[in-house]
């Protein structure tokens, strides 16, 4: 025979206030611990649509040649093949600083100028990026951020010569080997 059960028996409930509570405690947990950061960095470069040209500009582009030492560290910033710059950014912002100038209509250097970054294969990436940042951007007087050329290409990287991979063996699996 199956025992009844009786009505006088208390039923489990399942207690609501508890589990708010710690829903609410961790809740609060999260919100005071969450901490904003600024984003690493504004990388803001207009790429062109593939396959549309663009209007010749009135400006020449400023060719900009990073070179590298065998470890990869920046040995000359050297400008339109003539001036060099040794390692210091900051007299490549003071050049293009000066060659944009004040003008801000739609047809200045800062619109329509462009700048064509080219670097050696073994280059830190950092050189790059620092490159990037001082002929892209600039802070005016009030700290504000003013922007100096937009446009800015990458020349594809050169192939290694075979004196140069005796001198880093490291990178001779990306020659191509002659037919």
């Amino acid at each position: 025979m199956i025992p009844r059960r009786r009505d006088d028996e208390k039923k489990s409930q399942l207690l609501m206030t508890p589990m708010i509570d710690i829903v609410f405690q961790l809740l609060i947990f999260f919100i005071m611990t969450f901490k904003i950061t600024a984003p690493e960095g504004d990388f803001y470069i207009d790429l062109p649509i593939s396959g549309i040209g663009r209007e010749a500009s009135e400006w020449p582009p400023i060719h900009v040649r990073l070179s590298a030492n065998d470890e990869g560290k920046l040995t000359e910033i050297r400008v339109n093949g003539q001036t060099s710059f040794g390692t210091d950014f900051q007299r490549l912002r003071e050049f293009v600083v000066k060659y944009v100038g004040a003008d801000t209509s739609p047809t200045s250097p800062r619109e329509t100028g462009e700048v064509h970054l080219e670097c050696d294969y073994a280059l830190h990436y950092e050189h790059v990026i620092d490159a990037l940042t001082h002929c892209s951007r600039s802070l005016d007087e009030d700290g504000n951020i003013v922007q100096l050329i937009k446009t800015i290409r990458f020349a594809p990287p050169k192939k290694q010569t075979r004196k140069q991979t005796k001198k880093n063996p490291q990178q001779k699996t990306l020659l191509k080997k002659p037919a």
